[in-house]
C-alpha cells in the first residue's frame, strides 16, 4: 500500500461547516413542494431550532476557546478564527433563505389554503378592535416596560427571549426625558393567537403573532409619550453547562446551580428586525459585547420557532403527513406474558414503525409481577409525564429493588431529569447519576425475575431514548432478549455505574470507554485483511455523526485496500469521500425525511458471516472516550437479514437521500433514471401496513 499521510488536514471536513450543511438539508425539506404544507412549516421551524442550538453550543464553544487563548482547530486544520469567519456568511445565507422561503412561498401557500397571518397594516377594523381588547386584558397586565436611564440600567435579557426596544420622545410623569425603553415578553404568553371569525374573513382562519400585537399597541404602555419606533430583538447565549468534575461534591446540586446561569451566559448572536435603525443595532451590539458579524437582521418575526404553534392550531389533516398506527410485533400481538415470549426468542422493534407500547407494557408487567425482584434502567431523555417513570415508581412502591441511572447532563433536558430523579427517590428507588466525567448514554433495561428457584435476567437494549414522543418521530431499534451472556454483561455494566467496580471482560457487548473503539478498528482491519486476500469485504455503518479521526483513518485504509465502505450519516461527517487513491471506495449518504434517522447500525460483511451490531454510540471521540455507550450484537439470523435489508433500502433511496461530495458539498440524489424509492415509505408499508 502506498505511503500516504492519512492525518493530512485536507482529508477532513470541518465539523461546524458540516453541521451547517445538515441544517441546509433540513431547510431543503421545507422547500420541497411535494410535501404537505404544514410539514414544510415544521421543517422550517426545525431548521431554526437547529440553528439556535448551533449558536448556543458550537459557536459559543468556539468563542469560549478563543477567549481562553486557543486558536487551534481540529483534524481539518482550520483555526478557530477561520471557522468563525467561515460560519458567518454561511449562517447568514441560511437565515436569509429561511425568511425568503417564509415570505415568498409559505405564507402565500398558507393564504391559498385559507390560513392568514395579519399584522398592524393588514388587520381589519373588527380585528383591530378585538386585538385591542385582547391586548388590554391578556397582554398588557404581564408586560413591564423598562426605561433606560442612569437610574434604570439595561435589564438582564434571558437567552432566546422575545424583547422589544422602543424609541420614545417626550417627558415621563417625573419630567424626565426618556429616549429608549425595553419591553421584555414573558414566555407564558402564547406566541401565535387565533383571531375569532368575522363577517369579512369569509370562513378563513386568521392568526397573528404576539410580536405583531405588541408592536401595534405598544403606545398603550407609554402614556403621555410618543413612540417613534419599536423593534423586536433576541439574544442567543452560551448554553453549554460547565460542571467541574474534580470539584463537584453533589452532581444534582451542581447542575441545578448551573441551570440558572444558562439563561444569562455570554451572548453569541443578536437578531433584530431588518429595518431596525443602525444606531439601535450598534447600541445593542455594544451592550451585549458583540461585533457586527454577530448581528443577524431578519425580514419577519424574530424566532421562527414560534410559527410551529400553527401546526397544532390548524385542524387540517390534508396539510399534514397521513397518520399511521405503529405496529405491534407478531410475537407480542396476543401475548399476556412478555416474559414467556422473550424467554422463547429475541424480539426486535424498529420505531416508529413499531409501537413503543411493548416497552411500556414490559415495565408495567415487571412492576406488578410478584416474581420480579429487581429492575435496573438507564435514562437519558424520557420526557415529562413519562409512563416509563410511572412504571418504575410503581415498581419501587411495590417493594421491588429499582435502580435508575439518570444522566443529569443530557443537554436541555437537565431540569426535567432532575425532577424525575426527585420523583423516583421519593418512591423509594435507588437513583444514581452515573460516573462523574462520563455521560451515561447507553439505553438499557434489566429485569431480574425469580423462576423455579433461579434468577433470570430479561433485557432491553436500544439505539434511542426511552421517550414515547420521540419514538413516534425518530427511527431507532430496540431488542428484547433473555440471552444469558448479555444479561451477565448488563449486570457488570450496572455494577460499574452504581458502585466502585473494575471494568469486567464482557462476553458479547461492546462498551465505551473500554472496548468499543478498539473493537471497531479491529473489525475494520479484518475487512481489510479479507480484501487483501481477494475475499469479499464490505462495511455499512449508519449513525448520526462521524468525526473520530482514528476511525476515519481506518476507513481510509479500508478503502485503499479495496473494501467497499458505505456510510449513512445523517448529520456531521468529517470524512471526505471520493478522494483519488484514498477514499474512492467510500460512499457517504444522508437521509433527511419525515422521521429523524437516529439509529446506529454497524455491519461488517466478514467474508459472508455477517457481524452486525446495534448501538447507542455515534463514531465521535466523545462517544468512544467520554461516554458510557453500549453496542449489542444481533444474533437471530432473521433479524440480521432484516436489518441488512433495511440498510440496503436506505442505500437505494433516491427521494430523500443526499450524497456527500469530495468538496464537502451535498447533492440531492435524483430518481430521474429509476423508479422513486423512499426507504421510510417502504418501511411504513412493510411494517405498519403489512404488520411485519
Amino acid at each position: 500500500m502506498q505511503d500516504v499521510n492519512l492525518s493530512a488536514p485536507e482529508l477532513y471536513i470541518n465539523r461546524e461547516l458540516s453541521l451547517l450543511a445538515f441544517n441546509e438539508r433540513v431547510l431543503a425539506q421545507a422547500c420541497d413542494s411535494t410535501l404537505p404544507l404544514l410539514e414544510r412549516i415544521r421543517f422550517l421551524c426545525i431548521s431554526c431550532a437547529n440553528l439556535d442550538e448551533f449558536f448556543e453550543i458550537r459557536v459559543a464553544g468556539l468563542h469560549q476557546r478563543q477567549d481562553l487563548g486557543s486558536n487551534s482547530g481540529g483534524s481539518d486544520g482550520i483555526s478557530i478564527k477561520e471557522q468563525l469567519d467561515a460560519i458567518h456568511p454561511r449562517a447568514s445565507k441560511l437565515v436569509k433563505d429561511q425568511y425568503t422561503l417564509l415570505n415568498e412561498t409559505l405564507f402565500p401557500a398558507l393564504e391559498s389554503q385559507g390560513i392568514h397571518f395579519v399584522n398592524a397594516q393588514t388587520m381589519s377594523p373588527q380585528q383591530r378592535e378585538w386585538l385591542s381588547a385582547y391586548f388590554v386584558a391578556e397582554v398588557e397586565p404581564v408586560l413591564t416596560p423598562l426605561g433606560l436611564d442612569p437610574s434604570r440600567p439595561f435589564p438582564r435579557i434571558q437567552n432566546k427571549s422575545l424583547n422589544f426596544i422602543v424609541r420614545l420622545s417626550g417627558s415621563d410623569a417625573f419630567g424626565r426625558d426618556a429616549e429608549l425603553a425595553v419591553v421584555q415578553v414573558p414566555r407564558a404568553l402564547p406566541r401565535v393567537i387565533r383571531l375569532p371569525p368575522t363577517e369579512d374573513t369569509n370562513g378563513t382562519s386568521c392568526f397573528v403573532f404576539l410580536s405583531a400585537v405588541i408592536a401595534a399597541f405598544v403606545s398603550e404602555l407609554f402614556s403621555g409619550m410618543k413612540v417613534e419606533g419599536c423593534w423586536q430583538f433576541r439574544v442567543t447565549r452560551n448554553s453549554d453547562l460547565f460542571v467541574d468534575d474534580e470539584e463537584v461534591e453533589n452532581m444534582l446540586r451542581a447542575i441545578e446551580g448551573e441551570l440558572a446561569h444558562r439563561r444569562y451566559g455570554n451572548a453569541v448572536r443578536l437578531e433584530t428586525l431588518h429595518d431596525c435603525p443602525v444606531d439601535i443595532t450598534k447600541f445593542l451590539l455594544k451592550h451585549f459585547e458583540l461585533d457586527q458579524e454577530d448581528l443577524y437582521q431578519v425580514n419577519g418575526p424574530v424566532n421562527l420557532n414560534r410559527l410551529l404553534a400553527i401546526y397544532d392550531l390548524v385542524d387540517r389533516p390534508d396539510l399534514k403527513y397521513q397518520p399511521f398506527t405503529p405496529a405491534i410485533p407478531q410475537s407480542f400481538a396476543n401475548a399476556d406474558d412478555f416474559f414467556s415470549v422473550i424467554r422463547e426468542r429475541d424480539v426486535l422493534l424498529f420505531h416508529p414503525f413499531h409501537s413503543f407500547a411493548p416497552i411500556i407494557d414490559f415495565l408495567r408487567q415487571a412492576s406488578t409481577d410478584p416474581q420480579v425482584v429487581a429492575i435496573k434502567q438507564t435514562l437519558y431523555r424520557t420526557g415529562p409525564d413519562s409512563p416509563i417513570v410511572d412504571a418504575l415508581v410503581q415498581a419501587a412502591r411495590s417493594g421491588k429493588e429499582v435502580t435508575v441511572v439518570i444522566e443529569l447532563m443530557a443537554r436541555f433536558d437537565e431540569a426535567a431529569n432532575i425532577d424525575l430523579a426527585y420523583r423516583l427517590q421519593e418512591a423509594g428507588a435507588h437513583v444514581m447519576y452515573g460516573v462523574v466525567g462520563y455521560k451515561t448514554h447507553a439505553k438499557l433495561i434489566m429485569v431480574v425475575r425469580r423462576e423455579q428457584g433461579l434468577l433470570r435476567r430479561y433485557c432491553h437494549l436500544g439505539t434511542g431514548n426511552y421517550h414515547p414522543k420521540t419514538a413516534r418521530a425518530y427511527t431507532d431499534y430496540g431488542l428484547f432478549t433473555s440471552d444469558k451472556a448479555i444479561g451477565e454483561d448488563l449486570h457488570e455494566i450496572f455494577l460499574q455505574l452504581t458502585s466502585p467496580s473494575r471494568a469486567a471482560t464482557l462476553k458479547k457487548l461492546l462498551q465505551s470507554p473500554f472496548t468499543l473503539h478498539t473493537a471497531l478498528i479491529e473489525k475494520i482491519e479484518r475487512e481489510i485483511s479479507h480484501a487483501r486476500q481477494s475475499k469479499s469485504a464490505r462495511i455499512i455503518a449508519k449513525m448520526n455523526s462521524l468525526v473520530d479521526p482514528q476511525i476515519i483513518q481506518s476507513l481510509y485504509q479500508a478503502s485503499m485496500a479495496g473494501v467497499q465502505v458505505e456510510l449513512i450519516v445523517r448529520g456531521v461527517c468529517a470524512l471526505r469521500p471520493g478522494v483519488a487513491g484514498i477514499s474512492d471506495n467510500i460512499r457517504v449518504s444522508s437521509i433527511v425525511g419525515r422521521f429523524l434517522e437516529h439509529s446506529r447500525v454497524y455491519y461488517f460483511h466478514n467474508d459472508g458471516i455477517a457481524d452486525l451490531y446495534l448501538a447507542s454510540a455515534d463514531w465521535m471521540e466523545r462517544n468512544f472516550f467520554r461516554r458510557i455507550e453500549v453496542a449489542f450484537p444481533v444474533q437471530d439470523p432473521r433479524y440480521r437479514t432484516r436489518i441488512i435489508h433495511d440498510l440496503e433500502l436506505y442505500l437505494a433511496d433516491n427521494t430523500q437521500a443526499w450524497q456527500l461530495q469530495s468538496d464537502g458539498a451535498y447533492v440531492k440524489v435524483s430518481a430521474t433514471d429509476a423508479s422513486p424509492r423512499c426507504a421510510q415509505e417502504v418501511l411504513l408499508s412493510r411494517i405498519v401496513t403489512h404488520s411485519e
